[in-house]
């Protein structure tokens, strides 16, 4: 037989189906459920219990009496779906009596369209779409935008006009950024139904027919053929070789293969889905054979369904920058308030008006809080996604890419992710124990060599691995074109071992005559063939111990056949398990004259191969401090040996099941997680919850992934990372970031722009927090004591471009440090205003205020009076410190020859524009009017150069004896941007 069939002549709907209680009544109105126990005639469902149904009765209570409801015609019954677990657990003849359809018929259109108005379309519902102004609005639930816009308002009632101007327009700027960005990610569920196929092939009237998947209903009759994808969850009624794709779903590479045989029901109560081999799952792909299936589930209801119901209950989490900046407002806000209490109680004490001092106060604080920053963090944010998109990776909203900056923990996906997705040939081993080893990985054949001993197999100049390949070859269905696979990853592996030794030519020798399909009982595949001769020769591959089962000799290194003892049996499978022990999976092959008279040619072991470059990336983040995990969905030798090859399993770390995931509770996996650096055999459920578990413990988990089975916790993780190439639409549009090269390596690149985008965001307050406190004392001062104030309105709001302007927001953009990647991931629970960094903001804005009010004196003292050339020097002097200020604030780790004068173009253009624009105001006489400014001489700019440069030689001096502490202290992972 070329398949597994089940039993034709399945009774149709109105005649031999068997009635049951428990059914499903279509009824208009509200509906209440409730579940009724099942005596089927087929003996398959009876004494159901209320929790575990085959199919549940809902009635409506509100329009249908006692009466009238035990009158109901059988047009009225609807059919409820099945889980995929209740359908494998029976044969396919109970369950075509369970949805009320014929394997030969299919459903009439009339029935098609009565159940699909019960059930709906195949479809996913996203819910109703939020409106776009209230998308919009959300913007402003930011706490430092509420303060901006208070301040705004602030602005306004005090008649400070041009304040509140200034402000309003930095908000909307910051708003309008983060709503484009933000609307153009959100759409991730509306992507779910990608993955459903437009059409597909069905049974309706008794007639194959083409139609739209969104039309599907439980009961319809799908049919299968290779390259389809599954349009809903379905029960395998025939299958003919059929083998279907499932790694989006599962994580696992190898095709499974598809019967019609139920699962026993001690199996089908498991949670995964891996051992439900009657089972066809929506979204999956037919990669080989033919056949078709009930529909047993649609849409919500499916397998896929559930992992949308569950994305759809996970919230995507704050960014680490959002918590910072969220409460840098609150620090600022707390800040504001004490200011104008100060100067209240001050004012109080000295007797003076309450309302003036209010005023004064408000005032003042409404000018500390920096409207420049969120502009700041906006700008850097988006140079930062610019850089990444250069890097071939696209940040689909801007906070994320400054998250990988502070992750702590990478959950990373091993197929696709860490591996190429391509099945390899790695290695020949004759029954003998010569060993072949194979150069090259993917599908590509060039520099491929096979090599034993250094020499080279060339066609047939070594004959015991030529014939190990020759079989591989022609019991083989899979072709290679272009480096494109087109059938199963591991027969594609075995034609590009055959092209690489050149013996791709030797498929062409034989006619086929017939084809033994691969079954899960014998696990093997046989082709029966006539060579150029006319004789019969039969080939098999397989599960090693299997093909090893059928042959009585072997082909031995000295090109004699060999009877095959219980000695030489146990040394073949003794190679076998040693190559297994190295991650890979292995072949047996065989051939003979008749199956009876089988040989044993030898095995090949091949694996899904690592990226090239994963290993070094994985070597530099956990230099840096990160910890990274591997989750798959292999078994746990493959998982171990890839794990080990990437330098992720160590032998201190530990290794879970999902299994074993699955019987901890929260708090028990919380207690050994960090221990654990691979899991396997995990599911989407499991990769959610040690997601979790890691975010419970306070770490920052970034997770990579490309399938199906990835979605759910790319959304929950603090930043999720889809593979741009392999990846699926569901992976892509629930992660935060995708890899247009799917290259692990370009982790390590996104990590430094998101330390370098926290480094250079740290810089930028330092430097207007520092000047915005000078310059409110200077103000602050002037007005409780009474003093003349030492600077003019024009000359404060000029001071106020600088603070805020392109020398501010140059420092946002300064490029990546080389050694970056080197810092330890920053502290989330560290505020950015940390006691070192108001520390040094103190200490900068103390010598800023005292070396400009000593200027100041040191003018007025003259004649006691305040002219415009004291005005002059004490405003050229505080903008001065400003510039010096600035240079200083570059870095907080590196000193300033260190980074370079001219790496940062945009910052030495704004400063010296500044700069310029500060002479023109010195000595041009229309700005000299407006500015109330005098020309000041050589002498009196240099005094003012050496004097303001105190503030730049203090800070590089504090980083100097830093950086040796450090040193000193041999502490190469630092904290980086603190």
């Amino acid at each position: 037989m070329n398949g597994s069939v089940a039993p034709p002549g399945v009774p149709g709907k109105d005649k031999e189906a068997p009635q049951s209680t428990a059914a499903i009544f279509r009824v208009q109105g509200n509906t209440t459920t409730t579940t009724t126990s099942t005596t089927s005639t087929n003996g398959i469902a009876q004494k159901h219990q209320p929790t575990t149904p085959l199919v549940k009765a809902e009635v409506s209570t509100n329009h249908i009496s006692k009466d009238r409801s035990k009158s109901i015609s059988k047009d009225d019954i609807m059919i409820e779906t099945l889980t995929s677990e209740q359908a494998a657990s029976h044969e396919v003849v109970p369950c075509t009596h369970q949805l009320r359809t014929n394997l030969e018929e299919g459903l009439t259109t009339a029935e098609a369209t009565r159940r699909r108005q019960y059930h709906g379309y195949n479809e996913f519902d996203v819910g109703e779409e939020e409106p776009i102004y209230k998308k919009y609005l959300e913007q402003f639930q930011n706490p430092l935008i509420l303060l901006l816009l208070a301040s705004a308002f602030v602005s306004i009632v005090m008649k400070q006009y041009d304040d509140a101007i200034s402000i309003t327009v930095a908000v909307v700027i910051v708003v309008t950024v983060g709503f484009v960005q933000e609307y153009r990610s959100e759409k991730t569920l509306e992507q779910l139904t990608k993955l459903v196929p437009p059409t597909c092939h069905v049974l309706r009237d008794g007639k194959e027919a083409m139609m739209l998947a969104r039309e599907l209903v439980p009961g319809d009759i799908v049919l299968l053929n290779t390259g389809d994808r599954i349009p809903s969850d379905l029960r395998i009624a025939e299958s003919f070789s059929l083998q279907i794709d499932e790694s989006s779903l599962t994580g696992e590479t190898e095709p499974k293969h598809k019967e019609t045989r139920s699962v026993p029901a001690a199996s089908a109560t498991g949670s995964d889905v891996e051992h439900l081999t009657c089972i066809a799952f929506m979204g999956t792909l037919v990669c080989a054979g033919r056949g078709r299936g009930i529909v047993i589930s649609t849409a919500a209801n499916s397998q896929f369904g559930e992992v949308v119901k569950m994305m759809m209950g996970e919230e995507s989490p704050k960014t680490p920058l959002q918590k910072s900046m969220d409460d840098l407002g609150k620090q600022l806000s707390i800040y504001s308030f004490g200011v104008i209490a100060v100067i209240f109680l001050i004012g109080m004490f000295q007797g003076r008006n309450v309302v003036d001092m209010f005023t004064i106060g408000v005032s003042l604080a409404v000018a500390a809080i920096p409207e420049g920053l969120p502009i700041v963090v906006a700008v850097t944010l988006a140079i930062g996604v610019m850089r990444m998109a250069k890097r071939r990776a696209v940040v689909k909203k801007m906070p994320a890419v400054e998250t990988l900056g502070c992750v702590t923990v990478i959950c990373s996906d091993k197929t696709g992710t860490l591996t190429k997705n391509e099945m390899t040939a790695q290695a020949i081993a004759t029954p003998e124990g010569k060993l072949a080893e194979i150069t090259g990985i993917g599908y590509s054949a060039e520099g491929g060599v096979v090599q034993y001993q250094g020499e080279q197999v060339h066609q047939w100049t070594h004959p015991e691995f030529a014939r190990i390949i020759e079989a591989g070859l022609v019991c083989n269905n899979a072709t290679i074109e272009a480096d494109k696979l087109i059938g199963q990853p591991t027969e594609g592996a075995i034609v590009v071992l055959a092209k690489k030794a050149q013996l791709e030519g030797v498929r062409s020798e034989y006619k086929r005559l017939r084809e033994m399909p691969f079954s899960s009982d014998t696990k093997w595949m046989g082709v029966q063939c006539a060579d150029a001769h006319g004789q019969n020769v039969y080939f098999i591959k397989g599960a090693l111990d299997r093909v090893l089962d059928q042959c009585g000799t072997y082909y031995s290194s000295d090109n004699q056949r060999k009877q095959c003892d219980q000695y030489s049996r146990q040394h073949i499978l003794e190679i076998g398990k040693e190559l297994g022990q190295k991650g890979l999976r292995v072949l047996g092959l065989a051939r003979g004259e008749s199956m009876q008279s089988l040989m044993f040619l030898g095995m090949i072991g091949m694996m899904d191969p690592p990226r090239p470059g994963a290993a070094d990336a994985i070597s530099i983040v956990k230099a840096s401090g990160v910890d990274v995990k591997l989750i798959t969905g292999d078994a746990m030798e493959t998982a171990q040996s890839i794990g080990q090859s990437l330098g992720i399993l160590s032998s201190s770390d530990s290794c879970l099941s999902g299994q074993q995931v699955d019987q901890m509770s929260d708090h028990d996996l919380e207690l050994v997680i960090r221990q654990v650096t691979v899991f396997y055999r995990a599911s989407p459920r499991h990769k959610l919850k040690i997601v979790k578990a890691l975010q419970a413990l306070g770490e920052v988990v970034a997770m990579t992934g490309d399938g199906v089975n990835d979605a759910v916790a790319l959304k929950k993780a603090d930043i999720g990372v889809a593979m741009g190439v392999c990846g699926t639409d569901v992976c892509k549009e629930a992660a935060d970031m995708i890899l247009c090269d799917d290259d692990f390596s370009t982790m390590t690149a996104a990590i430094e722009e998101g330390k370098a985008i926290y480094h250079n965001i740290t810089n930028f307050v330092r430097f207007q927090l520092s000047t915005s406190v000078a310059a409110l004392s200077l103000i602050a001062a002037s007005t409780m004591f009474k003093f003349d104030n030492p600077l003019n309105a024009m000359q404060i709001l000029w001071i106020n471009i600088i603070m805020d302007g392109p020398p501010a927001q140059s420092l946002g953009v300064e490029p990546v440090d080389d050694d970056i990647i080197r810092q330890r991931p920053r502290n989330t629970k560290q505020p950015m205003l940390t006691g070192k960094l108001i520390a040094d903001i103190l200490a900068s804005a103390a010598i800023i205020v005292v070396g400009t009010l000593s200027v100041f004196y040191k003018e007025m003292s003259a004649d006691n009076k305040v002219t415009p050339r004291d005005t002059t020097m004490t405003f050229t002097c505080f903008v001065l410190f400003d510039m010096w200020n600035a240079l200083s604030c570059r870095s907080s780790r590196k000193m300033i020859w260190q980074i370079g004068l001219r790496r940062n173009r945009m910052f030495s253009l704004a400063v010296s524009a500044s700069l310029i624009c500060q002479l023109l105001v010195i000595y041009w006489a229309p700005l000299q009017h407006i500015f109330q400014t005098e020309a000041l001489s050589l002498f009196d700019l240099i005094f003012l150069t050496t004097i303001t440069s105190s503030v730049f030689i203090f800070n590089e001096t504090r980083k100097y004896f830093s950086l040796r502490s450090k040193s000193l202290n041999h502490d190469p992972l630092s904290v980086s941007g603190i």
